[in-house]
């Protein structure tokens, strides 16, 4: 599996340079979602520009991470373009479930939001 991981201060950006997630790659990548909860990772962008066809496999690992992150932080899907990915997503209804920002700008801003909104708004329920 070709990926590449950059981190940054409040979050991280995970990018797979595959063409198709699927059931021979799928393990991996559940893997390595694993591993960047285990370290702390808060908010991960997850981007998959270079992705044009995802099976229910690669459909369950995307799920997985957004379980993992769900009373972490959270976890954006970015790129998710291609009408394959779309259409899958669509089929199976997760567009309310997902959090499906169109481009990596827009992923940014929006954990950054989160992240301020999470650091300056926790606790003051009145």
């Amino acid at each position: 599996m070709k990926f590449t991981i950059d981190k940054k201060d409040t979050y991280t950006i995970f990018k797979l340079h595959e063409e198709n997630l699927n059931s021979i790659i799928a393990p991996d990548l559940k893997s390595e979602f694993v591993l960047l909860n285990n370290e702390g990772v808060r908010y991960l962008i997850f981007d998959m520009a270079d992705v044009k066809y995802v099976d229910s496999s690669g459909l369950s690992s995307i799920l997985t991470a957004n379980r993992l992150w769900k009373d972490m932080g959270c976890f954006v899907l970015t790129h998710a373009t291609s009408p394959a990915v779309k259409k899958l997503i669509e089929i199976s209804r997760l567009e309310s479930i997902l959090t499906l920002i169109p481009t990596l700008e827009e992923s940014v801003d929006y954990v950054s939001m989160e992240d301020f909104l999470n650091d300056h708004l926790t606790g003051e329920e009145e």
